[in-house]
């Protein structure tokens, strides 16, 4: 292990001589915010006087696909800022010709950054660290975010640094017209987490389809997104900003569900549930969630997805109580290996639920450069599992620049007989340190975790380290992670920590060493009309065994891609795989593949249509060798837009593997048509049907939502699960729920 510490320090000594030139956007963009005592109604029209007397922030300058040249006059944006006691206001005329795109009149949906948008972020602390969006398109639909300094690279891929389930209340509308559209906001100062500074960071970032185009205030590369934290200008306040009081939310819910289950032919059972939450804002910077009887039920389904890996799939948290400040728990280690991943709370291997009685989470700044993240959370015993109690506490401290130290303990463990076990318990703790230049493009990490369980002493340790680098047209990532044989990760996600034996049917835990690296190079055409970009990479993977020194995994696989300028892009890849099954596993209901070294490679291509259109659509195809067989795949997914007040959606895989006899061939087919209808911004109806035969299930989750007030729901949720081969039904629930969002 030191050799490979020794190899990823001298990387990061290699890199640091490639670091571009430090920018500094806060001396050359800022902005003075002054208070006014005139009051404004939020309704997208800027008729206040003061709209007219305020200085406008200044012109805006494109970040993709270009970085180096202002927005033409006809698609500018003007902003200005102001405040009183209560609000920061923004308005924003925002030019450009119709008819503009707009995806859905949900909050916060997943498709609002396709259409057109306008948004403003701060870095209240300007630490550059952790930041606040908020955005907002020609109908007024609104999205708020959080998010860290790992928001990831245009160039390189997505990071994991956002947080869109985080939600407050602000009040934002919007007002169209032929040739430009404008939209007003007031944000609360109690929506903030801020200090007594006077200055913040702040950026502009507006999406505009018809161009494909991306508009900044404080110029951004290309290469990164709009929202990253190293490249905000400076808002100027003529006073320290007011102090925020008496911010406490209550958002007590009752639930009414009935249950039906098929498979074990019991009556229906039926449900009253009555829960809290609680937010309280301990000071500007500090804020404590409560959680009393907690419920999901209207959190959507995971996405199905076909497992052509000998392992289980990591499916994403969607439960709004976990997923708030969750970077300060779950940053720790590389991804996907999280020494802490919330889904093993409250949730079982198959998905379902073990209900938590309480929670309670501390999170925000304790100083300028010292965050903090307490987490408790206790969970009810059933007739499988003894009630648990899981703890996290992690902290992050600024060093310099934007160097962080980072640190957690985490522990599970089981509440028997009215007293915490002495023997059923599991504890991690980590350290890490990470580097980041001001500008963003070098980034390294090292840190190291260690694992307690009872009866355990030896193999429980992780190691990993990241590097990265990205400029205008190289991206290069690379991590490398050891995990010893006795890590046990009962609040953490290990990808291959686990291998199945089809045979005797028994799991076996394995420690193993994983590299991954990135390589990318995009070419930006200067003079042509239809490429934006084009570009060649690979991506390369490691997985070998700590015990034997044993190759298990290696995959490499180099593409190219296309950027088009109508939003469609094109991409094909060559794979080369090796694996080698440590134990028999099975992908059909015939013999299983032996033990065993296996090289296979495959080519696949995909492309996905200009988003902008009415109808548009993405297909994928792969299609080589698969272990001692082949496979072929199809895949896609049609896309119907009714703008704004319709989604319709059909996506599909289809799988086919062929082995040698004895060990037979399967057909795996998923689908997964999905219905939105927003009758209003507050008013929707959403169908998710999936159809998926490798889990053997027939799922309908269909789920209606009435925001009657800011933040407050009433949802009617219907699922309905069948087996597919045996066809029959599974389990059938109801549920009627109602939240409201109070402010004290």
């Amino acid at each position: 292990m030191a050799t490979r510490v020794l190899l990823l320090l001298g990387l990061q000594l290699i890199s640091l001589g490639l670091i571009a030139q430090e920018v500094n956007n806060q001396e050359t963009h800022q902005y003075k915010i002054i208070k006014v005592d005139q009051a404004i109604n939020i309704d997208g029209k800027l008729d206040e006087p003061i709209w007219d007397e305020l200085e406008s922030m200044g012109d805006m300058i494109y970040s993709f696909p270009v970085d180096d040249k202002m927005v033409e006059e006809a698609y500018q944006t003007v902003v200005k800022l102001c405040y009183d006691d209560k609000n920061i206001y923004v308005s924003a005329i925002c030019k450009g010709p119709g008819p503009y795109v707009i995806p859905s009149l949900k909050r916060d949906n997943n498709q609002f950054w396709d259409g057109d948008v306008f948004s403003i972020s701060f870095d209240p602390v300007n630490e550059r660290n952790l930041g606040i969006g908020f955005g907002t398109n020609p109908s007024g639909v609104q999205f708020d975010v959080l998010f860290s300094a790992n928001t990831g690279t245009r160039t390189g891929g997505g990071g994991g640094g956002f947080n869109v389930a985080w939600d407050t209340k602000w009040e934002s509308n919007s007002t169209y017209y032929n040739d430009h559209w404008v939209a007003e906001m007031a944000i609360p100062f109690k929506a903030l987490k801020y200090s007594d500074r006077k200055i913040w960071g702040v950026n502009i970032i507006r999406g505009v389809p018809e161009t494909n185009s991306w508009h900044t205030w404080a110029p951004v590369p290309r290469q990164l997104t709009g929202v990253d934290l190293g490249f905000t200008g400076a808002l100027h306040w003529d006073e320290a900003p007011p102090k925020a009081t008496g911010n406490i939310s209550l958002i007590p819910y009752a639930l009414g569900s009935s249950f039906k289950d098929f498979e074990d032919n019991t009556p229906t059972e039926y449900k009253y549930n009555l829960g809290a939450d609680a937010k309280i804002a301990i000071n500007s910077n500090l804020n404590l969630d409560l959680t009393f009887n907690p419920d999901f039920s209207q959190v959507d389904v995971d996405v199905q997805q076909t497992n052509l890996t000998t392992t289980n799939i990591r499916f994403p948290e969607r439960r709004l109580f976990f997923l708030e400040n969750a970077d300060i728990f779950s940053e720790f280690g590389v991804p996907p290996m999280r020494p802490f991943f919330s889904r093993k709370i409250g949730l079982d291997e198959d998905g379902s639920v073990i209900p938590i009685l309480y929670g309670a989470r501390l999170t925000g700044n304790l100083t300028k450069d010292l965050r903090i993240g307490i987490m408790n959370l206790q969970t009810r015993a059933n007739d499988v599992f003894n009630s648990q109690n899981y703890s996290n506490i992690s902290f992050n401290q600024r060093i310099f620049g934007r160097t962080i130290v980072r640190g957690f303990f985490q522990n599970r463990q089981a509440y028997v007989n009215n007293e915490f076990s002495g023997v059923d318990y599991n504890r991690s703790l980590g350290l890490e340190l990470e580097y980041r230049s001001l500008n963003g493009a070098f980034r390294s990490v090292l840190g190291s975790g260690l694992n307690l369980t009872e009866g355990v002493e030896n193999k429980n340790h992780t190691y990993h380290g990241i590097i990265s680098y990205n400029n205008p047209n190289l991206s290069f990532y690379t991590n490398l992670m050891e995990i010893g044989d006795n890590y046990i990760p009962d609040m953490g996600f290990m990808t291959w920590l686990f291998h199945y034996d089809a045979v005797t049917e028994e799991t076996h835990r394995l420690g193993y060493i994983h590299d991954f690296t990135r390589f990318s190079y995009t070419f930006y055409p200067e003079n042509s009309e239809k490429i934006v970009s084009h570009g060649i990479g690979f991506r390369n993977v490691f997985d070998i065994t700590t015990e034997s020194n044993e190759l298990f995994i290696y995959r490499f696989t180099p593409l190219y891609n296309i950027g088009f300028a109508n939003t469609s892009q094109f991409e094909i890849t060559f794979n080369e795989q090796y694996t080698k099954l440590l134990y028999p596993f099975a992908f059909t209901s015939e013999e299983p593949l032996p033990a065993g070294k296996y090289r296979y490679r495959f080519v696949g291509a995909s492309y996905d249509s200009d988003f902008r259109k009415t109808l548009s659509y993405s297909l994928g195809f792969e299609y080589g060798t698969f272990f001692n067989g082949d496979r072929i795949q199809f895949s896609g997914e049609l896309r119907y837009r009714r703008q704004p007040w319709g989604n319709f959606s059909l996506a599909f895989e289809q799988n086919e593997l062929n082995f040698p006899d004895p060990h037979g061939s399967t057909s795996l087919t998923l689908l997964g048509p999905k219905i939105e209808f927003n009758f209003s911004r507050d008013f929707f109806w959403t169908t998710f049907i999936q159809y998926n035969t490798q889990a053997d299930n027939f799922n309908i989750n269909s789920r209606l939502q009435w925001q009657f007030k800011p933040l407050s729901n009433i949802f009617l949720v219907y699922s309905d699960n069948y087996f597919i081969e045996n066809w029959g039904p599974k389990n059938r629930a109801l549920v009627l729920k109602m939240n409201y969002w109070l402010t004290l």
